[in-house]
């Protein structure tokens, strides 16, 4: 088939979907923009949300696109509508129009519904912050606490894994409705999009995903709402500051003066913002032989202890390694269930009850709002 021939088949399959907010199709309300395709068969498009739009149009068209006959791979960018129409504004001359001025900053909510809003940082990947969260978040369950996990590592959502889940979420009444398991309610990007889909997303859109999953998502009542955010202090960040009022924030990071560097610098972004630091999580910090029970520390010791004293907050808990772990989280079974009473397990449980003490006179924060650079 022709490259226009494919073009005006992948125009006329997005033209079968329709946007419910406006009632029209996709491509008569605008939000397709330059449809090509190579001679090998790829497409490429931009597809404009707004944060009005429900997220899913972005996968329908998507799966609408691969699904047109000699399409052979689909990258699709999706952008806000105001980054959009700012990069194509231009003036009779020719010359770009100047910027518009930027919005003013949004007042993040107080959501008293969900309890405490703490989130789970880490300045740096491979830390095992979303193995914190979910085992954090099925403890507290297993203490009798109502508990929400979102999980927003937009790019790398972990937490179906972790909680063997990933089924699409139903929609009643406008509201997505959470999955659950082990007594937690659970949102992720993970059921939302294809496992292998990359998220090639810039910051308004992570916004609008964040937002999405804090105001649409059926919570109900909780006691704890712990959000699983992605490595340093980007976009999922900030917007998390600006769309809701948190309890405070807990750093995760293991022994090594590499990750306790990157963690140092996630939680000053967090005390630049405004949000307290309620204590540092060290995981990975020793391992205890199963046949013989003696402590080894097999990294560099007392990282977690030294960023603790340089920010002037407490070491909440040092969480072994342990044989086995790994299995675990995969096969959607977290530590605190499968095996609480482990190294591992103990130090996660221990540390569920020291974060209930430590949160409990905590009133959420109003953030300082940063002027972009």
């Amino acid at each position: 088939m022709s490259e226009p021939a494919i073009k005006a088949s992948v125009e006329r399959a997005l033209g079968d979907i329709t946007n419910p907010r406006l009632g029209r199709d996709i491509v008569t309300a605008g939000m397709v923009k330059e449809v090509a395709v190579d001679a090998a068969g790829a497409v490429t498009f931009t597809f404009v949300l707004t944060r009005e739009d429900p997220g899913s149009l972005a996968r329908q068209a998507r799966k609408a696109v691969e699904g047109v006959s000699g399409v052979t791979a689909v990258k699709m960018n999706v952008v806000d509508s105001a980054d959009a129409g700012a990069q194509s504004a231009v003036r009779p001359s020719g010359r770009p129009a100047a910027a518009p001025a930027p919005p003013a900053p949004r007042t993040p909510d107080e959501l008293p519904a969900l309890g405490k809003v703490l989130a789970i940082s880490s300045g740096k990947g491979g830390v095992g912050k979303s193995t914190v969260s979910a085992n954090l978040a099925a403890a507290l369950a297993r203490d009798g606490h109502r508990v929400g996990l979102m999980d927003a590592d937009i790019y790398g959502p972990n937490i179906p894994r972790m909680f063997g889940r990933n089924e699409k979420p139903e929609v009643q009444g406008g509201k997505i409705q959470p999955l659950e398991a082990h007594g937690v309610k659970l949102m992720s990007l993970g059921f939302i999009v294809e496992r292998d889909a990359p998220a090639i997303w810039r910051g308004p859109i992570i916004m609008k995903i964040i937002t999405q999953f804090m105001h649409d998502v059926a919570w109900g009542e909780l006691d704890y709402f712990l959000v699983d955010l992605p490595p340093g202090t980007g976009d999922a960040q900030l917007s998390l500051t600006q769309i809701v009022r948190l309890h405070g924030a807990l750093i995760v990071t293991t022994p090594q003066e590499m990750a306790v560097g990157d963690s140092l610098r996630g939680a000053k972004m967090f005390e630049r913002v405004g949000v307290g630091i309620v204590g540092i999580v060290e995981n990975m910090s020793y391992f205890v032989c199963p046949d013989c029970h003696a402590r080894s520390e097999i990294f560099l010791a007392g990282g977690g202890s030294r960023l603790a004293a340089e920010l002037g907050v407490p070491l909440l808990g040092q969480i072994p390694l342990q044989a086995g772990m790994a299995e675990l989280a995969d096969r959607g079974e977290p530590i605190v269930v499968s095996q609480p009473d482990s190294p591992a397990g103990m130090a996660l449980r221990e540390l569920a009850r020291t974060i209930t003490t430590r949160t409990a006179g905590l009133v959420p924060a109003l953030p300082i709002t940063v002027a972009p650079r």
